[in-house]
This record gives structure tokens, sequence and C-alpha cells, in this order.
């Protein structure tokens, strides 16, 4: 993270994603004195995330070894193609932002839809805007067994084969033949951010979670747009199993390594 200030610090407040308590301190970041009173002011305390690796070991190495990474969990939401907001929402409807997301230029809509599976429904699912190409509709596991569907984990657009699903809106109701998936976790980043840790398009970063149960996230795709912010994009079930919410961190610990790579030279 390297140093840390209380302007960094307010605007982590500002986009939404809050401040970890207590707030994670990398092996090389730096906190200016103005930081340390505005976290003591609101009763955040530092912890020091040592690191687990000597020097030689198959750790991540260089600028971005132990980088931390904020989360954003993702709720189960739907993106909707132009004519199927229309279809749902009626004639030259368009979508009123709610509020924006960590990615530019995306919102959450303050329009809902139900989602109907075979065996079950789920109301109230949040649509993000603006309007895409295809559409699509992101659950986790969990609320594939209430709605009676096995969904594939995909990346956003990549939807060939995936299965259907029906979604109800106030003007109509349309059963898609494809485009419901569980979302296959990933990180956006900048290209400023995926330069400062090393990373390019497409490559599979290993990802260690904070806290009482340290969680390693295993090949997530790192995703890489001059549009993008820096966040590491989870759904609920990954979040409920890892213990982590929104503005959490996590350690990036490998880059395009395995599991048996990290953990094959610890001693006993």
């Amino acid at each position: 993270m390297g140093l840390i200030t209380e302007t960094s610090l307010r605007a982590m407040l500002g986009s939404g994603r809050g401040l970890p308590n207590p707030f994670p301190i990398g092996a090389g970041d730096r906190v200016t004195p103005a930081a340390a009173d505005f976290l003591k002011d609101r009763r955040i305390g530092l912890r020091r995330i040592a690191p687990e690796r000597e020097a030689g070991e198959s750790w991540a190495h260089g600028e971005h070894r132990g980088a931390l990474i904020p989360v954003g969990v993702s709720n189960r939401h739907v993106h909707l193609s132009p004519s199927h907001v229309q279809a749902l929402f009626g004639p030259d409807f368009d979508l009123h932002p709610l509020r924006g997301l960590s990615q530019e230029g995306q919102f959450a809509a303050k329009e809902t839809v139900t989602l109907v599976g075979p065996k079950g429904e789920i109301s109230g699912v949040r649509v993000l805007g603006p309007s895409r190409g295809a559409t699509q509709v992101e659950i986790s596991r969990t609320d594939g067994r209430k709605l009676g569907s096995t969904p594939a984990v995909r990346l956003s657009g990549d939807l060939a084969g995936t299965p259907g699903i029906s979604i109800r809106g106030p003007a109509g109701t349309l059963g898609l033949d494809e485009g419901l998936i569980v979302a296959r976790n990933h990180v956006h980043l900048s290209p400023d951010d995926a330069a400062r840790l090393s990373v390019q398009h497409g490559d599979r970063l290993l990802l260690q979670s904070l806290g009482d149960r340290p969680i390693v996230f295993a090949d997530a795709i790192a995703r890489v747009n001059e549009r993008f912010s820096l966040d590491f994009h989870i759904d609920t079930d990954e979040a409920n199993a890892a213990f982590l919410r929104t503005g959490d961190f996590v350690r990036l610990v490998g880059i395009n390594m395995s599991i048996s790579d990290l953990f094959g030279g610890r001693k006993a």
C-alpha cells in the first residue's frame, strides 16, 4: 500500500468501502501522524501484517509482495440488455441510479426483479447499470439451490452453454436460454495498479484473507482496464466462508502459482 495518509483514508470512506478495524498494515507501509490520529479518533486500531516466509521461499516477491487489495462482496444481481430493460419495465424505460459502484460508470439501479427457477423464486434482485449487450444473472451457489438450478462458474460475459432462468419485472416476464452464472472471483486493476503489483491481464492471483478464518483464494483472475479501480470481487458464499465484508482486505501472496507451489516449501 505504501504511504497511508489521512487523505487516502478519507477517500476510502468516501468510496463507501469503509475502514476495517483493525486496519491492516503491510511490511512496507508507513502511516503518517495525521492518518494515525484519524484512525485513533475513530477507535480503529492498527494491525501489522508480518511476512510469513523468508525471502528465498516461494511467496510473491518484489514490490507486490504482501500487497493488500480491497474486497468487494457482490450480492445476487442482474445485468440487462437494452431490449430486456424494455421487456421487464416497459417501453422507453431507463434505469434509475440508486448508488455508484466501485467501478467507474457502473451503478446499482433502483429497479429490482424476481428470479424464477424450477423450484423457487428470489425477489428483490437488484439490477445493475448501465445496460449491456447481453443479459446476465449472477447468483451464489446457495441461491442456485433455492431456485433449483446449478449455475456455472464463469467470468462475466462468458455465457455460452450456461443455464437459463426466468426474470419477472413489473411489465412482463422473459425467459433466458442461457446467462445464469456464479461469477468467478477476480481482481479489477487499473494499468497503474497492474504495473505496481507486476500483474498482467489474465494472470492468476493467489490471495489470502486476513483475520479469524484465513483462506487462500487460488486462481483469482486479473482483469486490467483503464476504467477499473483496484478491487477483489467475490460472492456472498465466498465472503461468508472467509469472514470477509466489503472494505476488508486480502493479501497478494502469489502470481501464476499453484497452492502446492505456495506451501510446498514450508518447513514442518
